[in-house]
């Protein structure tokens, strides 16, 4: 029995040392500019799939986020920081007003290999 609690503790100590190290990053969060990022952004990958991304409510640094390409939706609440936040596999980072870059990570449902896709949107 003691040996089920020391896998556990061991978990707990790394995972609080994970979180931890997010505690002392040192640049804080923000309240941003809130027309720079509502709105719907939309813009294409390489292989000319589109995306769309609506941001709402922004509000200080935290807004909500509806992501869809193809048939994906996704939803999320998120938190900006240095110009941009994560959602789901992607990272949105405003590069300049009007102009955001979008990484994606993309898997193959065929071979389960994973490509980072880069593209850029644009704010309506």
């Amino acid at each position: 029995m003691s040996d089920v609690y020391s896998i556990l503790q061991s978990g707990y100590v790394t995972a609080g040392s994970n979180i931890a190290g997010l505690a002392n990053s040192k640049t804080p969060y923000v309240p941003v500019d809130a027309p720079s990022y509502e709105g719907t952004w939309t813009g294409a990958y390489a292989n000319n799939t589109k995306f769309t991304i609506q941001i709402s409510n922004v509000e200080g640094f935290r807004a909500k986020v509806r992501y869809q390409s193809g048939s994906t939706v996704k939803y999320q609440d998120v938190l900006i920081k240095d110009n941009s936040f994560k959602f789901g596999d992607s990272k949105f980072t405003l590069t300049k007003a009007g102009t955001a870059q979008l990484k994606t990570v993309m898997t193959d449902a065929a071979t389960g290999a994973q490509t980072l896709e880069t593209a850029y949107a644009q704010q309506s």
